[in-house]
């Protein structure tokens, strides 16, 4: 009789990657073994996202409290701390910018630093996207909601 070793754990990538393909009930078993509680609602999505979060949470550890804090506040203000906000100037490639224009839904693609795909049409900036859209001059990072307008001189 020849003994078999038992089959190698499960990698973290292949955990999370597996979340998407359980049953409901599954899911449920799986967030019973992570959480105290469940939550109030059913929403999937959500549900895998946050065991993905927690499986990689347990094998690499988790945020630093000051970090947490940090993102907390973010969270509940939307204000960036000033040395983050040059950095969320910073578009990756793949970012999809929505804005709502005219009762219509315009979508953006990042395809790079001054690269940018709108319906098809490739542009250098997004300020020429705003512009195409709205047919006059518009500042593209505070069309696409990305910078807050300038305040006007002498409001109070």
């Amino acid at each position: 009789m020849t003994a078999h070793a038992p089959p190698p754990a499960t990698s973290v990538a292949a955990q999370v990657a597996g979340i998407s393909h359980f049953s409901m009930d599954d899911l449920w078993k799986l967030w019973d073994e992570h959480f105290d509680e469940r939550p109030g609602h059913h929403h999937r999505g959500w549900l895998e996202s946050r065991l993905a979060y927690k499986i990689q949470e347990r094998a690499f550890g988790g945020l630093k409290p000051s970090l947490r804090k940090k993102l907390e506040d973010i969270g509940e203000t939307g204000i960036l701390p000033k040395p983050l906000r040059n950095d969320a100037q910073r578009l990756l490639p793949g970012t999809i910018l929505t804005r709502i224009y005219d009762d219509v839904e315009h979508r953006v693609l990042v395809r790079g630093a001054g690269d940018f795909e709108y319906q098809g049409q490739r542009f250098k900036s997004l300020s020429a996207i705003a512009g195409h859209i709205t047919g006059s001059h518009w500042s593209g990072p505070v069309f696409f909601g990305l910078k807050s307008p300038a305040a006007k001189k002498g409001a109070a």
